[in-house]
């Protein structure tokens, strides 16, 4: 199937008006380039779009539903149009990072705060994704700049060290794994869970762990975030997992007891990765550097190290 953008506009000039003739004026087109543009959409979906009649054309169900893509397809084109105007003048840059649920709720609110306040010409377009997602799209050329754990394997790609990263089970006063000094995560998944939301990288992550031991999460609740997690869990929700950062900055520690995880996939650190740092546009570069050198939060025992892209 073979349809440019003239054809689709015009496609919905002729629909609008319900004849070629005034959609192919509409479109600045001869009647008989458009009445050929109509005839090839028709010949290479090998289906008719249009019912002809005597008062004009109405479309066939396959016109209508091309003639909802074309709408969505338009708008998008519009939108690109419109957003692409400033790179146009010269001022413009936006970065695509894809992270992480730690990264994303743990260490960047306030450091891709403070970037974007010094850098009134840079956007970022920031997106979560489990780090096998995030691996594929940094390789593919889908994102600039990826937040990965270290559990995942990145060859072929450049990395940097951006923070210390450890999850701790945490568990209601008084459960039965309270006493433990330390456990394996398969010591908890006969235990009912506090989950994060299905689409999440982390829960996703815990899923597959989960799987990996023959076992699957007994979940009963999923919370929007670690906040709510943790919140639930102090309540006697259930057990869960999280990031120490996130146990650090708990205001009630009390509320709850944390044990560390032996499993050594729990022992994580976050990597960023790119296919070539010394090839980043300068505004990525910019929030690399910004990435690299930002100080860990307050409360945060993560550590950071900045060497050489090798």
């Amino acid at each position: 199937m073979h349809v440019d953008l003239i054809d689709l506009r015009l496609f919905l000039k002729i629909i609008e008006s319900g004849n070629i003739t005034a959609g192919a004026s509409r479109s600045h087109l001869s009647l008989a380039s458009a009445s050929a543009r109509v005839r090839a959409m028709e010949g290479s979906l090998g289906i008719a779009l249009l019912e002809r009649g005597r008062r004009g054309v109405t479309p066939t169900p396959a016109g209508k539903a091309l003639a909802q893509h074309a709408r969505l397809i338009q708008q998008q084109v519009e939108r690109m149009q419109f957003d692409l105007a400033d790179y146009a003048k010269g001022f413009k840059g936006q970065v695509r990072l894809l992270c992480n649920t730690s990264a994303l709720t743990e260490y960047l609110p306030e450091l891709l705060a403070d970037f974007l306040v010094k850098n009134p010409a840079i956007d970022i377009d920031l997106e979560e994704h489990p780090s096998l997602r995030i691996l594929h799209a940094v390789r593919q050329g889908a994102a600039d700049i990826g937040i990965i754990s270290d559990a995942v394997d990145a060859t072929g790609l450049q990395t940097r060290p951006f923070r210390d990263d450890p999850l701790t089970l945490i568990v209601p006063l008084g459960h039965p794994l309270s006493s433990l000094g330390s456990a394996r995560f398969t010591e908890t998944l006969d235990y009912e869970y506090v989950g994060l939301s299905i689409n999440s990288a982390m829960g996703i992550y815990l899923e597959e762990q989960a799987l990996h031991s023959g076992k699957r999460l007994r979940i009963r609740v999923r919370a929007e975030g670690y906040d709510g997690v943790m919140r639930m869990v102090a309540r006697g929700a259930g057990v869960s997992i999280v990031p120490q950062a996130s146990i650090d900055r708990w205001p009630s520690r009390q509320a709850f007891n944390s044990i560390a995880l032996s499993d050594p996939w729990a022992v994580r650190k976050l990597l960023l990765c790119a296919t070539d740092f010394s090839a980043l546009p300068g505004y990525a570069k910019a929030l690399l550097e910004a990435l690299g050198t930002g100080e860990a939060p307050e409360g945060n025992s993560g550590t950071l190290s900045w060497p050489d892209a090798s």
